[in-house]
């Protein structure tokens, strides 16, 4: 069961708001392995529930080695007229969480926001991320019950969790959900610890 955006006085903190701290840009980013069933309703749906916020947005999809036509997909989707998918293609597995990092690396938005591919969290939450997240609050969490996540998925959650600690010193609860937006500041601050320690091209 979907139970919606974390109250402010769980998981969320606030910087302060002024004008230039509005969001004008949304990337999405959702890494993608031997996820050639859900792609296409993914890519829709994602795309549909960007259009309506009427700002710019870009699809960030990050293909992590996939043995299917994942790639394929993503290519076709991202070299159609008029698209605002971006396809970013790794040379091999490198799990989860650096996908997400790869894909962190290639955004532009003020806001990102981090999506699975196998649509157990619905696209059409991303307005609703964005609309809180436009209040003046940094990171944006939400939850969800009886998932089926792998050992893998659930291990990537707790890591992120870990790079917003040590980027902001701020913990976040691990509810195992990887439907999130944060804000600009804090995505370059993972991005520094990350590449400190890691290489994923």
């Amino acid at each position: 069961m979907w139970t919606g955006l974390l109250p402010p006085s769980r998981n969320h903190w606030k910087s302060h708001v002024d004008q230039q701290n509005k969001i004008e840009k949304v990337s999405v980013v959702i890494p993608v392995y031997n996820e050639e069933a859900s792609l296409p309703e993914l890519i829709s749906r994602t795309t549909a529930a960007c259009q309506s916020l009427g700002i710019d947005y870009e699809v960030i999809l990050i293909d992590d080695g996939s043995q299917d036509r994942s790639m394929a997909l993503m290519l076709e989707a991202s070299e159609a007229t008029d698209s605002h998918v971006v396809s970013v293609i790794l040379n091999r597995n490198y799990g989860q969480h650096s996908a997400i990092m790869a894909g962190f690396n290639e955004a532009t938005g003020d806001l990102v926001v981090t999506l699975d591919a196998d649509l157990q969290n619905p696209p059409e939450e991303i307005p609703r991320l964005v609309e809180t997240a436009d209040q003046g609050y940094d990171v944006v969490g939400t939850v969800r019950q009886q998932r089926q996540d792998t050992l893998f998925r659930r291990l990537s959650s707790k890591i992120i969790n870990a790079s917003v600690k040590r980027a902001t010193g701020v913990s976040m609860t691990d509810y195992g959900c990887m439907l999130r937006a944060y804000r600009r500041p804090i995505i370059d601050a993972m991005l520094v610890y990350f590449n400190k320690s890691s290489s994923y091209y």
